[in-house]
């Protein structure tokens, strides 16, 4: 299967479902996706499901940040998601202190904007977890 991930200018559903929860984050399946800059290029994720705590995490496009970053994204999770065509978002941590805010490169966060449907993959590449976000 030819894998498309898509680079042009970042559009996010207003909502995704994760297939299987985030490592960490059982049960928190369904986000509501809200841009959080006028550029579209910082996004949270908010969860709360009925019982459970909430959640919100940040994502970002990759491209302006780390431009060879380009995971190889196997066709299970293309099966898993129902297409060939998907957003890679990577995870950031805030700035904690003196310390920058960082970028998960080695599990990126794959979106299907037309559909929602959404998973979190570990890939086999060497990328780093945290890697320092710098201005694009």
């Amino acid at each position: 299967m030819t894998t498309t991930l898509i680079t042009t200018p970042l559009v996010l559903p207003t909502a995704v479902h994760l297939r299987t929860a985030m490592p960490g984050l059982d049960g928190h399946t369904d986000f509501e996706v809200s841009a959080l800059d006028d550029g579209g290029s910082l996004y949270a994720l908010r969860s709360a499901p009925e019982g459970l705590r909430p959640v919100r995490l940040f994502v970002v496009d990759p491209e302006p940040y780390f431009p060879d970053y380009h995971p190889r994204i196997g066709a299970d999770l293309h099966a898993l998601l129902g297409t060939d065509r998907l957003r890679v978002l990577v995870v950031v941590r805030p700035a904690q202190g003196t310390q920058p805010p960082t970028a998960n490169l080695l599990a990126p966060l794959l979106v299907d904007p037309a559909t929602g449907a959404a998973a979190q993959t570990v890939l086999s590449e060497d990328w780093p977890l945290r890697a320092p976000l710098g201005r694009p």
